[in-house]
């Protein structure tokens, strides 16, 4: 963006010899009549030479428009406009002032008399253009981001409205006026796509900033809001876009950035394909490329259905060395026949197992019942998935407590698939019972 400013203020400045000649010098005789176009001119006009009439107004004119000083163009340009508020080189004058307050680093006064420029002619390509950066750039700088973003955006939009039925400004190469537009529109679209990309407008932000993107491959802002807003619109095809434009952002950027795009660009990558292969060869695609070519695709990674999963464990796995939570989901989620045959290799054999205890029911004695968690799922969630009944009481010496660990055997007999519970009995502790505490001696009493 830096230098599509500087290349703009080239622009001025060629624009300000050209036009330095553009009115026509009042002859010593009284010319011809000509009748003086109006600022609201047909798109004919621009074709037809602008003449200043009266000798001391071109005079002033020139005077200030061959300043070289931007601050004596300035003080130039303000007393020719002062002086001569009507003038048929009013719109000129006041471009040229926009630009020579650039020049002189006065944001304040470039900004107001940008906005006198729109006054004037609500089209003008240049005054949009500097309106639409300005304002993107201190949005980006974190100065009232809430309402230069989508003024920078309504700007943005503006311009590419003008542009469409903008017309050659007199004086004008064809060449200026080609490259004028080019660089024009790169800003009024990445100022319209940044700003739909606050507004989570991602479908709009992706349309504008993709053009921006064509325009100037090479601007990092761009190439990096794009990759944002493909990665956050999907669907597939915009995933696959995004991925492009975030490799190519990271070859774009220089120092730390560099690093931290690529890092985040390669956990995108593989979240979208499944594994880190082949990101490094788009990396090095996107170093010499500015667009996806023709063809260009990512394979996307499929995750298997719990299904496919229950029956991948039942084909690679034995049942006595699954654990508990795939137990579960091959139960739950499995084939009619996958979970009949874990279900037959577990129904009425005793399994020593750990699970953590959800609650306690000391009232069902003497077959203490204990509601269990075996899955870590469950344990997050504190949803027993296990209903123990024991064989007999448990000893007051080793009860356990509530949300606590607990080591034991039991024999499976029915199970509900969802939400998933396993009903076991014949529970018994495992593990050895706690050494008896030593008797504690105390000292008799001091008489």
């Amino acid at each position: 963006m830096k230098k599509i400013v500087l290349a703009m203020l080239l622009v001025y400045a060629v624009t300000a010899v050209a036009q330095t000649a553009t009115p026509a010098q009042p002859a010593a005789q009284t010319p011809a009549p000509a009748a003086a176009p109006a600022q609201t001119a047909a798109p004919a006009a621009p074709t037809q030479k602008k003449e200043i009439k009266d000798p001391a107004e071109y005079n002033a004119y020139v005077g200030a428009v061959q300043q070289t000083d931007p601050a004596a163009k300035v003080s130039g340009l303000e007393a020719f406009l002062t002086q001569y508020p009507n003038s048929v080189m009013k719109e000129d004058a006041q471009e040229l002032l926009m630009g020579a307050y650039q020049q002189t680093a006065n944001q304040a006064k470039t900004l107001e008399t940008a906005q006198k420029v729109l006054q004037t002619n609500p089209c003008n390509i240049r005054a949009l253009a500097l309106l639409a950066y300005t304002k993107q750039a201190m949005a980006v700088g974190g100065q009232n981001a809430a309402q230069n973003f989508p003024d920078a955006g309504q700007y943005g939009e503006k311009g590419l409205q003008c542009l469409v039925t903008a017309t050659k400004p007199q004086g004008t190469s064809d060449a200026d006026w080609d490259k004028l537009k080019t660089q024009t529109a790169t800003i009024f679209n990445g100022a319209a796509g940044l700003a739909a990309f606050q507004a989570k407008d991602y479908a709009k932000a992706e349309k504008y900033l993709r053009a921006a993107v064509e325009k100037d491959p090479t601007n990092l802002l761009d190439v990096y809001d794009l990759a944002l807003a493909d990665l956050a619109a999907g669907p597939t095809e915009n995933d696959v876009d995004g991925l492009f434009f975030i490799a190519r952002a990271s070859n774009l950027a220089q120092g730390a950035g560099k690093d931290q795009i690529a890092k985040f660009g390669k956990s995108r990558y593989v979240k979208y394909h499944g594994a880190e292969d082949g990101w490094s060869d788009i990396l090095a695609q996107t170093a010499t490329a500015p667009v996806p070519p023709a063809g260009f695709t990512i394979k996307q990674y499929v995750p298997p259905t719990p299904a496919e999963q229950a029956a991948t464990l039942v084909k690679t796995k034995k049942v006595e060395e699954m654990s508990f939570a795939e137990w579960q989901m091959v139960l739950s989620e499995g084939t009619p026949e996958d979970a009949e045959k874990v279900w037959t290799a577990l129904k009425g054999k005793p399994l020593q197992m750990q699970a953590h205890i959800i609650s306690l029911d000391a009232a069902s004695k003497p077959n203490t019942k204990l509601q269990l968690a075996g899955s870590q799922d469950d344990i997050d969630a504190k949803r027993a998935d296990i209903d123990l009944t024991m064989s007999g009481p448990i000893p007051a010496a080793r009860m356990p407590k509530e949300d606590s660990d607990f080591q034991f055997e039991g024999t499976p007999v029915s199970y509900v698939a969802k939400p998933f519970v396993m009903t076991m009995n014949e529970g018994a502790l495992i593990g050895k019972a706690p050494a008896p505490k030593p008797p504690v001696h105390k000292k008799p009493a001091a008489h």
